[in-house]
């Protein structure tokens, strides 16, 4: 396509939105309402992932050496645990140290226990995917001068099958969200072709083809899909904004924390405009097709 006839598409494409503007708002209105739903409840599901990543790998798994075993053979655990395929971190915590926890947990009475530490020294295993933290304790388990295991066991995979299923459920609602939205812009749009019908029947009949047809339609598809996002991109950057400011010293140092604005902010601006243009062309392409056939 030339270049000074892509102009003319641009141009009447923009004229045609001003002609039709109760149309024109009715579409915009339409991709406005439905991508500000669709970007909060994103906002909302992308920090309830957060929190669950949060929760994941806060998960950790505590090895406790043999009580009769020396400073060597500890070594040589602790040597074999880093080894262990899927750790990612392990941390020593000699037997004083794990008293003088119990200590400040449980009371001063314990005390009397550091004439003779009846405790053994402990690791502390953190693993590259949470989700293999019972195949990693196992493992571990059969190592030599392994007292005991502790990760907390039935309760880590409760707790990682709530995880899964939340995240399961939250893309299932996206997605429905997203078809939903697909499906009522585009029959905004139709609506919006459909009144101009006779429009396009009188091209096709003086030899306009179907291209030179079609891409007006797509271009303002396009640029309703611009408008739509423009108010929910705004909405939602100044809400979060706002709302993050507010939050983020009272949530400092506790497992959930917000997502940062930068670049998070960025990136779902980006995605409403995309889903706005996409379903704007989309919505146009399907429902100008029909009129084609003349």
């Amino acid at each position: 396509m030339k270049a000074r006839t892509f102009g003319r598409h641009i141009r009447e494409s923009l004229k045609s939105l001003r002609r039709n503007s109760w149309m024109t708002f009715a579409s915009v209105s339409a991709v406005t309402v439905t991508l500000l739903l669709v970007g909060v409840f994103i906002v909302i599901m992308m920090n309830l992932n957060q929190l669950a990543d949060s929760i994941e790998n806060d998960v950790e798994i505590k090895v406790v050496a043999d009580p009769a075993a020396d400073e060597a053979a500890v070594k040589e655990l602790q040597k074999k645990v880093s080894a262990t395929a899927g750790v990612l971190e392990v941390v020593y915590a000699s037997r004083d140290e794990e008293l003088d926890k119990m200590i400040q947990s449980f009371g001063d009475e314990l005390s009397l226990y550091k004439q003779s530490n009846p405790l053994g020294d402990a690791l502390y295993v953190k693993a590259q995917d949470p989700q293999q933290t019972a195949a990693i304790a196992n493992k571990i388990n059969t190592y030599d001068y392994t007292y005991e295991v502790v990760y907390g066991e039935d309760k880590v995979e409760k707790l990682f099958k709530v995880l899964n299923a939340s995240r399961n459920v939250g893309l299932v609602l996206i997605l429905a969200l997203l078809f939903t939205a697909m499906f009522l812009i585009s029959n905004t749009i139709r609506i919006t072709i459909v009144a101009r019908r006779k429009e396009i029947e009188i091209m096709k009949l003086v030899g306009a083809t179907n291209n030179f047809v079609r891409v007006p339609f797509l271009l303002e598809g396009i640029w309703l899909g611009i408008l739509g996002a423009a108010i929910p991109m705004l909405l939602i950057s100044i809400s979060y904004y706002n709302l993050y400011e507010y939050w983020e010293p009272k949530l400092k140092g506790e497992l959930f924390q917000l997502l940062n604005t930068t670049p998070f902010i960025l990136q779902l601006n980006g995605l409403i405009l995309f889903m706005g243009i996409f379903i704007g062309v989309w919505g146009s392409f399907m429902s100008v097709r029909k009129f084609l056939k003349v």
